[in-house]
């Protein structure tokens, strides 16, 4: 009798094709009210496979910083990158996503045959590309890629918790928590929060001081 076929999705190796190298894109940050978003696009190494890749949600913070360093020591090669707060209030928060997805696949040493980015929206890129719906927990590459750049954002928040500890970045990550929507009502917008954004609008009204920016240490 034949098995029954999982309902999971299942991940697709696809760090080579006959026509080459494929890279996985995804990005962390779209939500949050501060912070840049953060993009990273990895080129897996079928020869060194790293298990439990998996959509970066789905874990732990522990096996996310394990994941992230062993990403980086076994991928074909690997780049992270970002759009600053600036660029997402001057762009609108998609646009300047997909420019992070754009710079993190300039950024990579070798040059993709193909890039497979989550979601149902394309960067512009000089290579063929595909967008593919919950990517992150269909391909590895993409999910090695979300791993990648939700780790790295993680990092940049602890960086601005020590600069502005009032707000709890640590915690919340920059989203609209109820603890993080008090903050801002209690001491205002640090140069970090995304003023085009409605809850930090609505929150800080016209009147709001912005204190003076904290620049965000590159853990890439």
């Amino acid at each position: 009798m034949p098995s029954r076929k999982s309902s999971r999705p299942r991940q697709l190796e696809l760090s080579f094709s006959p026509l080459g190298l494929i890279a996985g894109v995804d990005e962390a940050g779209r939500g949050p009210l501060a912070g840049p978003v953060v993009a990273a696009a990895v080129m897996l190494d079928e020869l060194q496979p790293i298990r439990g890749l998996r959509d970066s949600k789905l874990l732990t913070a522990r096996a996310r910083d394990r994941l992230f360093d062993e990403i980086r020591a076994k991928a074909l090669c690997c780049s992270i990158a970002m759009a600053s707060v600036e660029e997402i209030d001057r762009l609108n928060i998609l646009q300047a996503t997909l420019l992070a997805m754009s710079r993190a696949v300039d950024g990579l040493r070798l040059k993709p045959h193909k890039v497979l980015v989550d979601g149902n929206r394309l960067p512009v890129l000089k290579v063929l590309s595909e967008a593919i719906v919950k990517g992150d927990a269909k391909v590895k590459a993409i999910s090695a890629a979300s791993i990648l750049a939700k780790v790295h954002r993680d990092r940049l928040c602890a960086d601005l918790h020590q600069a502005h500890p009032q707000y709890g970045f640590d915690g919340h990550k920059g989203y609209a928590t109820a603890a993080h929507l008090a903050a801002l009502r209690a001491h205002g917008a640090c140069a970090q929060h995304r003023r085009s954004f409605a809850p930090v609008r609505e929150v800080l009204g016209e009147s709001a001081v912005v204190k003076a920016d904290t620049p965000l240490a590159d853990h890439a």
